[in-house]
C-alpha cells in the first residue's frame, strides 16, 4: 500500500511539474507576442536566447525581422497554444496564429532554459498553415 501511495504521489508531482513547465513555456511566449502588440521590441528581445540575441545583436533588428518576416506573429488576430513535445532538454512548443484576415498560420517555438528561465531560442513556420478561424 506505501509503494502504491508513493508511486501515486510522483505521478502526481511529475503531472504538476510537466503542466508548470507547459505553462511557464507559454507564459514567455504569450509576454514576447504582448510585448510586439506594444511595440516594445526591448522587452520582446529579453524573451529571446542567447543565440537569437547574438544572431540579430540588437532589439531594433530583432523587431524589424518579426514585423516585416512576421506580420501574423507581429500582430495576430488570435493565437492558440497547440502542444509541446520534448527532445533532450528542448521544447517544442506548436502554435496557431491567425492574421487580420482570419487566416492561420502554423509555427513552432524551440525553447530552452538559460539561467534557470525559459527563452525562445527559433521559431519555425511549418506547411500546416491556411486554416481559416
Amino acid at each position: 500500500m506505501r509503494a502504491l501511495l508513493i508511486s501515486l504521489s510522483m505521478l502526481i508531482f511529475s503531472s504538476s511539474s510537466s503542466f508548470a513547465e507547459e505553462t511557464a513555456i507559454q507564459e514567455v511566449i504569450s509576454a514576447q507576442i504582448e510585448a510586439f502588440k506594444q511595440n516594445d521590441v526591448e522587452t520582446a528581445f529579453t524573451f529571446a536566447s542567447p543565440k537569437i540575441q547574438t544572431m540579430f545583436r540588437t532589439p531594433e533588428n530583432f523587431g524589424r525581422m518579426v514585423q516585416s518576416g512576421y506580420p501574423m506573429v507581429w500582430r495576430p488576430r488570435d493565437v492558440t497554444f497547440l502542444r509541446q513535445k520534448a527532445n533532450n532538454g528542448v521544447v517544442f512548443q506548436e502554435m496557431q496564429f491567425f492574421d487580420d484576415a482570419g487566416i492561420g498560420h502554423s509555427f513552432v517555438y524551440e525553447m530552452v532554459v538559460v539561467s534557470g528561465s525559459w527563452k525562445i531560442n527559433g521559431v519555425f513556420k511549418t506547411k500546416a498553415s491556411g486554416v481559416s478561424a
